[in-house]
């Protein structure tokens, strides 16, 4: 039986039991506190907690679910796994134990062909709770031997939220695997022989004081009583399959399959190998799943752990010895397992495989580099101690600078048995994050934190922002702080102060959008040019200001003014952002997701999800819709309205951020061109933005892109200048504008015909230095023969590396050989190369070790391998230095 087939037969059964079947909650977590849905009950929670009411008392799922706390025990176990199913039947205040007890051993036992799972009811086990005498009944009233029903305490058998709530005792449901597994006895002697596959929680009580499981008050029993269940979809498929464990299921086996076609080798045959399998199987679903629900690689909450599930299966991979990108034979290995299951998996494959590929593209350039600095630091330790440790400086500058994680240096040092210092590495990047604080602090004129929260404490009413509609405001000073000195009461000029008014016409930075700049007047003559506005904490709007004259004291009456040049500038920007996303979105497809921007005055930046380079064509398509809805000149218009409402509106907002229940919608056009959730400035008609020209369009990471573009005046100025430039170019090359195109590649071509006769030129003259320089070689009579000379200057990079090659194979293997030719490039740069013949590796010259030296002579670095090496530096004069210095190292050995 299939995993989804498995799936649809619980399901199908709960229906015919008058549930509610209720698709797969997503498994980003809803609640902050978590990043994913780690259980099957974890979407049913508000209704478990009488905090909503459920659409039916009576509900079923197969809820999707991550979790990553034990991902160093998978592979390592065949019962870890980061990502499972959990079949559930939910009761809301509707039936209770009996009722639950009954369904559980109806489904389990009934033969599959009566749509049944059909296990044997003698090798079906029970647990309840040590004083739940009423369950034990009820289970024996449907069969279940009394010797095979066992009790257990608070520690296994009594469910909590964790906290306040609903609380009560459960029943588990174990299948016996027989003698191979184990000893017998029950689940209490041995729960590797005794799996674990159905959990019944009946809470009947009402719980506080939550210290443990074990250390809890149980207040008295619920008015409604509720039924909450879990059964394990990976466990149950093995069982029924006749697997031996999770990995061998059909929705995960042939990813191990394909692994051993990558790699060559067979899982089963090898423990340490078939970690390495399991890892993979488990990782690529996990991450694969995690991406259909949106999230993406990056280094924060769920990116994070997204970003270390593929990483650790390209590494397994390499551990497996596959250095060759992986994941475009594994990622669609997976999908066509799981999409039984789920099909939605199709229509989002494309983005997230393509984010997926580009994610294992970087890291195997990270895993690269940093596997070599890693291994000079574990080489080091090793020589330094009979307990070798890598210091936690060489750690940090593994994550900081070749953004190796951690976890990652610690796995790899391990499996070479050494340490890390990870107490230094932790203090290291306690020490980053003090800067970062530090920064921000600045930022704010050095004002702690809980000064602002300290003073939010004592409004008596909200800050009133009238920005949306008024350009300058009357209002009063209700704080005064300065730098060093917290709230101050007065302060006279000149000094840097920030002010809080009662209400401000003042736009904060927020959601990418700059801040308002301007001047605040009070009616006692203070003057003050307000440079920035921030939000330190939420709700308080703080104008940083240059108090140029007079004395601010609080409750002064005072004139704010904005700077509505400035404002209009950022205004139109922001609208343009909105335009830029919708049009990418048209061109790209809905995946083309923002994620983050900056709308400046006269100029955006628009940061979006996707994997790799949009076609040129597509960035002009992007620039001219833009500009066609420009000369439409839609309306635009706000409006508040419900967070549902929004979203069921088509209204785009910013993955991961929070929003409250109510929004406000920008929207583009009475048909709503384009609607975002936004709080920021726009204009009115997108008319009066005039015109964008995106500028460029490049990575700034893996996954994300970024648009620059310049907006109105800034359009019209880069135009300018463009215009001046192509009359300058036509004056220059006697050409019409629309002949420029011609005339540049014609003058190209000849340029790149010049460089071809050069680089044949110098290459000739490189051949011809070879007959003499092969023959003073041979008639050399030293130990070593070492064949050195300056070229002068040889073109391309390969002419001289086959050149010293050439030279090598005429001297033959008869002693050892040493071939070091060095000249100018094309770009000017010394650059040396060297070859050895085996007699020389013999003898302990490596031509990496020859390059290194004669590089450093010449201002540079380089290196290799034994055999060939090359390396560069910047100060030619010194080649014939170099060369000598290499000639002398040689015929040292």
């Amino acid at each position: 039986m299939r995993t989804a087939d498995i799936a649809k037969r619980y399901l199908d059964y709960f229906a015919k039991h008058d549930h509610l079947i209720v698709p797969s909650a997503s498994l980003i977590s809803p609640n902050p506190t978590t990043l994913f849905t780690i259980a099957g009950m974890v979407p049913f929670i508000p209704y478990l907690m009488g905090e909503q009411t459920p659409p039916k008392r009576r509900m079923a799922s197969n809820q999707k679910c991550v979790r990553t706390l034990d991902i160093d025990e998978v592979g390592k176990t065949t019962r870890h796994g980061t990502f499972f199913q959990m079949l559930g039947n939910f009761s809301f205040g509707d039936y209770f134990k009996e009722e639950a007890i009954h369904y559980a051993w109806e489904l389990l036992t009934t033969s599959q062909d009566e749509d049944g799972y059909g296990f044997d009811p003698e090798k079906l086990w029970m647990t309840t709770f040590t004083d739940d005498d009423e369950a034990r009944s009820m289970w024996i009233n449907e069969g279940v031997d009394p010797e095979h029903i066992q009790k257990m305490g608070m520690e296994d058998n009594f469910w909590t939220t964790g906290g306040p709530g609903p609380g009560g005792p459960c029943s588990e449901i174990y299948v016996d695997r027989g003698p191979a597994f184990g000893k017998e006895g029950g689940p209490i002697a041995d729960e590797n022989r005794y799996i674990e596959i159905w959990d019944l929680v009946f809470e009947n009580y009402e719980v506080d004081n939550v210290k443990s499981k074990t250390d809890l008050h149980i207040v008295g029993e619920l008015e409604n009583k509720n039924i909450d269940t879990g059964a394990g979809l990976e466990r149950l498929a093995y069982l029924l399959q006749g697997k031996n464990n999770i990995y061998e299921t059909d929705e995960v086996f042939p990813v191990i399959e394909a692994a051993e076609q990558l790699s060559g080798l067979k899982y089963g045959e090898n423990e340490d190998a078939d970690v390495r399998f399991r890892v993979v199987a488990d990782h690529v679903r996990s991450a694969l799943m995690i991406m259909s629900d949106g999230v993406r690689p990056s280094n924060v909450g769920r990116g994070y752990v997204l970003r270390r599930l593929l990483r650790r299966t390209v590494r397994s991979m390499r551990m497996l010895g596959v250095t060759d990108p992986v994941l475009p034979t594994l990622f669609p290995t997976s999908k066509a397992a799981m999409e039984a299951s789920y099909p939605e998996l199709n229509d989002t494959f494309h983005e997230v495989s393509e984010s997926a590929y580009g994610e294992e593209d970087a890291f195997r350039r990270t895993l690269e580099t940093g596997t070599t600095i890693l291994d000079v630091a574990v080489n080091k330790a090793k020589s330094d101690s009979a307990e070798p440790v890598v210091a936690g400086e060489d750690a940090f500058k593994l994550h900081d600078t070749y953004g190796f994680p951690i976890e990652l240096t610690l796995e790899m040092a391990a499996e070479q048995g050494v340490k890390v210092d990870e107490a230094k590495f932790r203090e290291l990047m306690a020490e980053q994050k003090s800067r970062a604080r530090a920064d921000a602090l600045k930022k704010r004129h050095n004002v702690d934190l809980s000064v602002y929260d300290d003073f939010k404490k004592t409004l008596v009413s909200p800050i009133d922002f009238l920005g949306y509609t008024d350009m300058s405001a009357r209002a009063k000073v209700i704080g005064i702080m300065q730098e060093g000195k917290g709230s101050v009461p007065a302060v006279t000029g000149p000094a840097n102060v920030e002010v809080i008014l009662d209400r401000t016409p003042f736009y904060a930075e927020a959601g990418g959008q700059l801040a308002d700049q301007g001047e605040i007047l009070s009616d006692d003559g203070a003057v003050l040019e307000v440079d920035d506005v921030q939000k330190p904490i939420k709700d308080l709007i703080v104008h940083q200001c240059r108090l140029t004259e007079g004395t601010l004291v609080v409750g002064a009456e005072v004139n704010a003014n904005i700077d509505l040049a400035r404002r209009g500038a950022i205004a139109r920007s922001h609208t343009a952002t909105h335009m830029v996303h919708k049009a990418l979105r048209e061109e790209l497809g809905p995946q083309a997701t923002q994620r983050g921007s900056e709308d400046a005055p006269n100029r955006l930046r628009f940061d979006f999800q996707w994997s790799k380079a949009p076609a040129k064509s597509v960035i002009s398509a992007v620039e001219e819709r833009v500009n066609d809805k420009l000369r439409d000149n839609l309306a635009v218009t706000t409006k508040e309205m419900k967070f549902d409402d929004a979203i069921a509106l088509g209204a785009m907002h910013l993955f991961g951020e929070k929003y409250g229940d109510i929004v406000r919608v920008v929207s583009i056009g009475e048909d709503g061109w384009s609607r975002e959730l936004c709080g920021g400035t726009h204009v009115d008609h997108v008319g009066k933005i005039g015109m964008v020209n995106i500028l460029s369009e490049a990575s700034i990471g893996s996954g994300v892109r970024r648009v620059d573009a310049v907006v109105g005046q800034g359009a019209y100025d880069f135009n300018a200048r463009e215009h001046a430039l192509v009359s300058q170019l036509s004056d220059k090359l006697n050409a019409r504008p629309d002949e420029l195109a011609e005339r540049v590649n014609a003058l190209l071509a000849k340029l790149k015909e010049s460089d071809r006769r050069l680089a044949s030129m110098y290459e000739s003259q490189l051949a011809a230095s070879v007959p003499a320089l092969v023959a003073d070689t041979k008639n050399s009579a030293a130990p070593v023969k070492v064949a050195v000379k300056n070229v002068g200057h040889f073109g391309a990079v390969d002419a001289l590396r086959k050149t010293v090659l050439d030279v090598r194979a005429q001297l033959g293997e008869d002693a050892p050989v040493v071939v070091a030719l060095a000249g100018v490039n094309e770009d000017d740069k010394p650059m040396v190369a060297v070859a050895t013949n085996e007699a020389a590796r013999k003898a302990g010259i490596k031509a990496g070790d020859l390059v290194r030296g004669a590089a450093k002579v010449l201002g540079g670095g380089g290196g290799g391998k034994p055999d060939f090496a090359q390396g560069g530096g910047v100060d030619a004069s010194k080649i014939d230095e170099a060369l000598e210095a290499l000639k002398h190292e040689a015929q040292k050995a």
